[in-house]
């Protein structure tokens, strides 16, 4: 019988459509103790219960409740319980890269302090990676795990913002490349590489102008769109595929949020008042 106190769960996403992996952990231990090893990545995670030890450049670190932790890539560091109700942690591992962009300089950003006090950020991170982890769609994981980390660069680490303007119109233009390929929805990294622009620069544009990040406008717009075929008679699983919802269930998902019903609901109460 497998023990509930020890478990370890890993997820694979894709940010933006045949974009590059992402590896995401859901780890809960009470006795297990990590042996020293490094990653080529950067390990940042969020601790959401117990207390974490860690060996880290020749000391020894505690996180707690709330805390973000950054490994930096290369660094040997080792990780366990530090009190008997062992701990609880969301890590994800991430390509240098997606930390150093939005910055400036061709150095990687460098944390000097491991453990981090950011609520607010902290906060972001465990729910996006949570969303993710349970639906892994491509340009959600895109929009918003290169977002989290490029601010948390920014915040925390020794690099360099760079917040060089970008004009409105490029968040218009990558606005009519999502609707016109709403089944299959160009990366934003190419988009960005088309327009001459970092991903983050594209990211900054487009929630400045539109409100809202890439995933969750092209999400709204799948449901407008969605609506209009329920009103028309089809069922939601036919609605969804239409949209480039990946199945009735992530149409749910989102006519929800959007709308308050679900899309059964509202096709129910359409076809009742017409009749």
């Amino acid at each position: 019988m497998a023990d509930v106190r020890e478990q370890a769960r890993w997820t694979r996403a894709r940010l933006g459509r045949c974009g590059p992996a992402l590896d995401l952990l859901t780890a809960r231990f009470n006795r297990h103790e990590y042996a020293p090893h490094a990653h080529d990545e950067f390990t940042v995670g969020v601790t959401v219960g117990g207390l974490e030890t860690i060996a880290y450049r020749g000391g020894r670190i505690i996180s707690g409740p709330g805390s973000i932790v950054v490994l930096e890539p290369g660094e040997m560091h080792t990780g366990g319980p530090a009190a008997p109700e062992g701990y609880s942690y969301r890590a994800l591992y991430a390509a240098p890269a997606l930390l150093a962009d939005g910055t400036l300089g061709a150095a990687l950003p460098h944390f000097r302090d491991p453990v981090i006090d950011d609520p607010e950020l902290a906060v972001a991170l465990r729910r996006a990676h949570t969303d993710v982890s349970s639906f892994p769609d491509p340009l959600e994981a895109e929009s918003r795990i290169p977002w989290l980390l490029t601010t948390l660069a920014r915040r925390h680490s020794t690099a360099r913002a760079d917040d060089k303007a970008v004009p409105t119109a490029v968040a218009l233009a990558v606005r009519d490349r999502l609707a016109d390929q709403l089944l299959e929805p160009p990366s934003l990294a190419a988009l960005a590489a088309d327009l001459g622009l970092s991903r983050y620069q594209l990211l900054r544009a487009f929630r400045t102008t539109m409100g809202l990040p890439p995933y969750a406008w092209l999400a709204q717009y799948r449901v407008t769109r969605a609506r209009a075929l329920l009103e028309a008679g089809l069922r939601p699983a036919e609605a969804a595929a239409l949209v480039g919802f990946a199945d009735q269930a992530h149409l749910t998902r989102w006519f929800r949020r959007v709308l308050g019903v679900t899309p059964a609901a509202y096709r129910n109460s359409v076809q009742d008042s017409r009749r």
